[in-house]
């Protein structure tokens, strides 16, 4: 079984068990999440797909940890005007196991 859910403005494929890094949830180490924003569940050939959200779907998971994304670099640079700006960013992230996948109704 897998489903598509939507956090952080973002859509990621999960299955139970599997491990996902997601934009920052509030909570600490080893409480459980409710996602509620499924918008596929898939088992085998049967498909199910929300028009925006498959109804009484949820995807629970348990948070790992609370960690920090890739660094990027963010450079602005103008021609011929002595115009250089250079800085960093890293994206606040946490890391969470899916449990189960709730098919719904």
């Amino acid at each position: 079984m897998y489903a598509v859910v939507e956090t952080g403005g973002k859509q990621y494929r999960v299955a139970p068990g599997g491990v996902i890094a997601v934009e920052r949830l509030p909570g600490s180490v080893g409480e459980v999440v409710e996602l509620s924003r499924v918008l596929l569940v898939g088992e085998g050939e049967k498909v199910k797909v929300g028009s925006p959200v498959v109804s009484g779907a949820t995807v629970r998971a348990t948070i790992l940890g609370q960690v920090r994304g890739p660094k990027i670099t963010v450079f602005k640079f103008r021609r011929r005007r002595k115009y250089r700006r250079k800085t960093g960013h890293r994206q606040q992230m946490t890391r969470l196991r899916v449990e189960e996948i709730a098919a719904g109704s």
